[in-house]
């Protein structure tokens, strides 16, 4: 049974050397500048829960929910975020997209670091950098609800598998296939946004980090860490009729 996690943090892997953790939807993963008066970050609740420092070795956009990894001490610190920097890290996402998906593909568009082309003081767009992202579409809806101009409309269930990690990158590489990502407020549509608050009760971005694995750097050995999406997403995936597919454990290793 899937344990109750909605708006916590809860620890779902630990070992001598790393810890992992759920972050809700919603919650910033340190402190930052994007909210001052924010009071509560997974960075500081993951410590609480684990009794000891920990060293962050990624990040999780805040209204993006689902598996952040830390290391216990530094040699770990140090090793993780080699895995981190040189890809060892597989990462895979489930996502609703609006429109039906293609049944897989491979999302090839660079990105740039300022989330925009946008010109800074010297009149430069900032640094542009490859960027790739895999994705399969497990499951398609069509509703008989006429959201934009036509009489119905159309969503799809995606696992997602980045090869790189750019900042905000699926949400961006989704808006750039004409497939963004439900309850997107930046890079979305605000039409369907809307009928899924209103519809489904979501006010959330319909984003999860489902999976990590990669090969432990002190026991050379496959280190998987799955935890399903909360239950905010499951409610969704659930009255889509996806429930099942937002439940099972992806496969490894198809990078």
């Amino acid at each position: 049974m899937m344990e109750e996690r909605e708006g916590t943090v809860s620890i779902i892997y630990r070992d001598p050397w790393f810890l992992a953790v759920h972050k809700p939807a919603g919650m910033l993963v340190h402190r930052s500048p994007l909210d001052t008066r924010e009071t509560r970050f997974a960075l500081q609740e993951a410590r609480n829960l684990a009794g000891c420092r920990l060293y962050l070795l990624h990040r999780l956009d805040r209204p993006t929910s689902g598996i952040l990894l830390f290391a216990a001490e530094k040699e770990a610190a140090r090793k993780g975020a080699e895995l981190f920097r040189n890809d060892g890290v597989e990462k895979v996402y489930l996502a609703v997209a609006r429109g039906w998906v293609p049944e897989e593909g491979i999302i090839d568009h660079p990105l740039a670091d300022d989330l925009g082309g946008l010109r800074n003081s010297g009149g430069r767009t900032g640094t542009v950098r490859e960027a790739r992202t895999a994705f399969r579409c497990l499951a398609c809806a069509e509703l008989p609800f006429a959201v934009s101009n036509h009489p119905t409309t159309r969503y799809s269930l995606a696992e997602i598998r980045p090869f790189s990690g750019r900042r905000r990158q699926i949400r961006r590489h989704f808006k750039h296939i004409f497939h963004p990502i439900v309850g997107d407020t930046t890079y979305g549509e605000g039409r369907h946004n809307r009928f899924f608050r209103e519809r489904f009760g979501c006010i959330r971005l319909m984003l999860a980090a489902v999976k990590l694995s990669f090969c432990h750097p002190f026991t050379g050995e496959r280190a998987e860490i799955f935890c399903p999406p909360e239950e905010s997403f499951l409610s969704v995936a659930g009255a889509l009729g996806w429930e099942e597919a937002a439940l099972r454990n992806p496969e490894s290793g198809l990078r």
